[in-house]
């Protein structure tokens, strides 16, 4: 049974923790293969499965050691039907990922429920296409019909909200958040940009925010950027309305662009300090953001290091 659905406890303030570039820790770092950098294919491997759980555990007890809440993502981002050629995957069994990897996280919030703060169970889906390099535009409409099969399977399990992670476009964000909504989830949208701060589209990060709030009424709890520097959108943070909706940051440890990270045969894992010296600015200008986290190039080493930096 869902926990938080009804009232979210990252809206209520205090602090939150995410983990970070799962997919290239595990291949870079772990040595670990991942079938498409799909996660949801390691669950059914004794060995996959072990992995993921052993690399999940060290962000919660990163954040029971900081008393910090923690929000505990799914492997479900690549488990919609646009990657079921890929990934050799029917529709049912697409759905039994879904309900498998909600499982999984929900036994790792059992294992860890000493922690103090909350452990918010959240459930990632992809966009419809290459997140680096959309492969085509998609209307509002055909993005809700597409999305809702899965945030209805999502529905029916133990997940507390659900995240679109590393969204290029507006209109497909827009047709997400109404599926979402058509199924009763809290939601959440993350959008990805370029090294010019703006969407792959060339849309400015504000507008396209305000879109998808103008069509939506404006039902996304709030949004997040990731799966980029912070020197690629620092600059877009000014004081304009829009920036009240951005809550949390998950960001890469590399300055390289999508198209270089793409062609990249080794990780550019940053400087976690500097990393987060800079979450610490960013809150200097957005004081309200409370939910901090990683992405591609980084590990616990930088949620680390950007934990303590905000704290302090």
């Amino acid at each position: 049974m869902a926990r938080y659905r009804d009232a979210l406890p990252q809206l209520a303030g205090g602090v939150f923790l995410t983990d970070a570039g799962v997919e290239t820790d595990l291949i870079f770092n772990r040595g670990i293969e991942i079938r498409e950098f799909a996660c949801h294919t390691l669950l059914p491997d004794a060995s996959g499965r072990q992995a993921l759980a052993d690399y999940f555990r060290g962000f919660l007890e990163l954040a029971a050691s900081l008393d910090l809440g923690f929000i505990l993502d799914s492997q479900t981002w690549k488990t919609h039907m646009h990657w079921a050629a890929d990934l050799g995957e029917s529709a049912d069994e697409l759905r039994a990922a879904n309900e498998a990897s909600v499982r999984f996280i929900a036994e790792l919030r059992d294992e860890h429920a000493s922690n103090a703060q909350p452990v918010v169970l959240n459930a990632v889906v992809g966009p419809r296409g290459d997140a680096y390099a959309p492969d085509a535009e998609i209307a509002a409409q055909a993005a809700e019909e597409y999305h809702a099969q899965q945030l209805a399977w999502l529905a029916a399990t133990d997940v507390d909200m659900v995240s679109a992670l590393t969204f290029t476009q507006t209109d497909e964000a827009t047709g997400f958040v109404r599926a979402a909504v058509a199924v009763g989830l809290p939601v959440v949208v993350s959008f990805t940009v370029e090294t010019d701060g703006r969407l792959p589209s060339g849309q400015p990060l504000g507008e396209a925010i305000e879109a998808v709030d103008a069509a939506t009424d404006p039902a996304p709890a709030y949004y997040m950027v990731n799966c980029a520097h912070p020197d690629h959108f620092f600059s877009a943070f000014g004081g304009q309305d829009w920036t009240r909706r951005v809550r949390g940051l998950r960001c890469n440890a590399s300055r390289l662009s999508h198209a270089e990270l793409d062609e990249s045969e080794t990780l550019d894992d940053g400087d976690p300090v500097e990393l987060g010296a800079q979450y610490r600015d960013v809150l200097k200008t957005l004081p309200w953001l409370n939910v901090f986290g990683g992405c591609c190039g980084s590990d616990i080493r930088h949620v680390s290091e950007i934990a303590r930096a905000i704290r302090n």
